[in-house]
Order: structure tokens, then sequence, then C-alpha cells
């Protein structure tokens, strides 16, 4: 027998931990199935763009660290470059490996995160995410070794990087490369064959190749479906054609393919940081520029591979010591206009694990 319902509409979240209260979703439902969403993205009163516009070029940074606070070392990197190509000035090519190789621990880093608190929000209750604090652990001691901060970093430079390595830190570095392929492993081990996780993630949330690109959609979502696009292949910055990687490419483009094309970008993300430690080189590790830096009059756009996709800063100079405008492309904003798309047809179950599988982060939507 069918049963007659009449679609009721729900305000649901926040659900995902880095929703911070600012982020629910108002679902039409028949029954559980959603047959209509619309995000309601509130606001952390971050202002960053327009608090860029009152601090010197330097001090932006410490800005950049409260984006995407899971991966600050990767939004440092976008401003320094953007800030670079605004002087027509490059970094040493030592502070272009240190820089790599921050942002690929960066990477390993993020990715943890994203892998335990998808999990989470599945109902592991905590195991897989302790496991994967435990490692970021490792990569914040590194962090700590090399600036003295683990979260808000404010490592990099416009010219470089704020300090050399010291040198306990290539030992501890050597530690944690020995160990990591190995505890990747075991979280795919204990993760991918589960009966659970692939019934609630294999041709669920499913984005298309065609869709994932109409929405500009970018980092690993966006390759989930398919696409071979990665700016540190397509679009090379730094030393990155220097290096060799290879990147992961899904075919469904669903939740499982997000989740297990994660694992492996880190395992990339390994090879890149072993070549940086072997390859080294010598020299400053930043250029000698001046306290108050004062770009010519122009405009510059710098974007790198951040973790959650495409991070782009442009900046305008008036040949101030302050950047006249700033605007931030943030992937964690962009790859939540499909969420809608994604979400319909599917279940309440099934809303807080696809969401959860775009891996956002509030920091950078509301910035």
């Amino acid at each position: 027998m069918t049963l007659k319902t009449e679609p009721i509409t729900v305000n649901i979240g926040p659900q995902h931990p880095s929703t911070h209260g600012v982020f629910r979703l108002r679902v039409a439902f028949d029954g559980e199935v959603i047959q209509d969403v619309e995000p309601v993205f509130g606001y952390l009163h971050r202002g960053s763009e327009k608090l860029a516009e009152e601090r010197t070029y330097t001090q932006v940074v410490t800005l950049t660290d409260r984006l995407d606070y899971v991966a600050p070392m990767t939004s440092n990197q976008a401003y320094v470059l953007a800030v670079e190509r605004l002087m027509g000035i490059e970094a040493p090519e030592r502070g272009q490996y240190i820089r790599v190789m921050m942002a690929e621990l960066m990477r390993i880093a993020s990715h943890l995160m994203m892998i335990g608190f998808f999990l989470q929000d599945m109902g592991a209750f905590g195991t897989p995410l302790m496991y994967t604090f435990r490692e970021r652990e490792d990569i914040l001691d590194l962090f700590e070794m090399v600036c003295g901060a683990r979260i808000t970093v404010t490592y990099m430079r416009v010219g470089g990087v704020q300090a050399d390595l010291p040198p306990e830190f290539t030992p501890a570095l050597e530690r944690f490369l020995a160990k990591i392929p190995g505890q990747i492993d075991d979280l795919e081990q204990l993760l991918s064959g589960n009966e659970i996780l692939i019934a609630r993630t294999k041709n669920v949330g499913l984005l298309s190749a065609e869709a994932a690109i109409n929405g500009s959609v970018t980092g690993p979502a966006l390759r989930a479906s398919g696409v071979d696009w990665d700016l540190r292949k397509s679009d090379p910055y730094e030393i990155y054609d220097q290096l060799e990687f290879d990147v992961p490419i899904g075919e469904n483009g669903d939740n499982y393919d997000r989740f297990v094309l994660r694992l492996e970008e880190m395992r990339q993300s390994v090879r890149i940081v072993r070549q940086c430690k072997e390859q080294m080189p010598g020299g400053p590790h930043r250029l000698e520029l001046p306290m108050l830096l004062r770009p010519p009059a122009g405009d510059a756009y710098g974007r790198v591979e951040a973790p959650k996709g495409e991070l782009g800063f442009y900046l305008v100079s008036d040949g101030s010591i302050a950047p006249y405008r700033c605007a931030i492309r943030s992937p964690s904003f962009i790859n939540l206009t499909v969420l809608r798309d994604m979400l319909i047809g599917w279940k309440l179950a099934d809303m807080v694990t696809i969401f959860g599988s775009l891996d956002v982060n509030m920091g950078e939507v509301d910035r």
C-alpha cells in the first residue's frame, strides 16, 4: 500500500563539524526523500577581504591562516604568490622547495581531517577520527619546528619563507616519511572494505564531470568525477614542474571516489615531500625586501592547488603599502554551489555524508 505524504520543509544543521553554526540546509522532504534544498549561509563576520585593505602586504599573511584553518600553509602560499606576481619577483629556489614541502605536508594533514570527520559523520564514533588526528599531530609537530606555531602558522612570506629549516627538522621529517605510508595503508585497509561505508558511499552523491565543470568545482571533488585537472600539473607554480608525481582520477564521482581519491593523493604528497627533501638546494630561503612593500600600480592573480581545490587571490595595487582591493576565490564556497543538485533525490541519512564528502571549511566561505 502506498502512503500519501505531504511535503515538509525542515531546517537541518549545523551537522558537519566545520560549519560552526553558520551553515544550515532548508530541505523539502517527501517522507525521507529530498525534493529540494536551499543552502543558507550564515556569517562568521570575518571580512578578511576588507581587512586586507587596511593592513600592509606582510600583515595580510596572518589573515590567510584563518581562511581554511585546516590548511593554513596553502592559504599563505596562494597569497604570497599573488603579491610576488604583482611585484614581478620570484622566491629563491630553496624558498620554493620549502614552500612546496610545507604545502604537501599540509595537504596530507587536511585530507586526514576530511577522512576522519567523514567517517564520524557516518557514525564511526571516534576511532578513525582519532587515528587521523594522531597522524596529523606529527605534521603539526613539524610545523611547530619551523615557525613556532601549529595552526595559524603565518610561515610564508613575500619572497620566500619566514625562517629556514632548523637542524632538528630533517631527522623528524625522515621519521615521519618512514611511517606515514604504512599509516595510510592501515587507514585504507580499515575503511575501504567496510560494508557500511561501501553501502553509504558507492553510487551515492553522484556528481557528473559535466555538472562539476559547469559548477566550477575544483580539487578532489572535480577529479573524483573523472576530470584530469590539477593546477600543479595544468598550470605549474613554484617548482612543481621539477617533481614527479601522479594525479589520481576517479570514475564515478560518488562519495566513495571522493574518499578513496584523497587516500591516493596523500601517497602522492609523500612522494613530493621526499623529492623536496632529497633535492633541497642551498642558498637563501627568502629575498631581502623592505619592511613595507609597495608593489607598482596594477593587478595580479595568484592561485594554488589547495587541498580543497583552486584557491586564488586577486590583488589590486595603487602603489601604497596595502592592497587597494583583495578578492579571494575560495574552493569551499565554489564547491558548495553544486550541493543542491547532489542532494535532490537522496534521503536524509545520505545528506550528511554527501555534504561531508565535499570537505568544506566555512572560514573561507564567509571571508
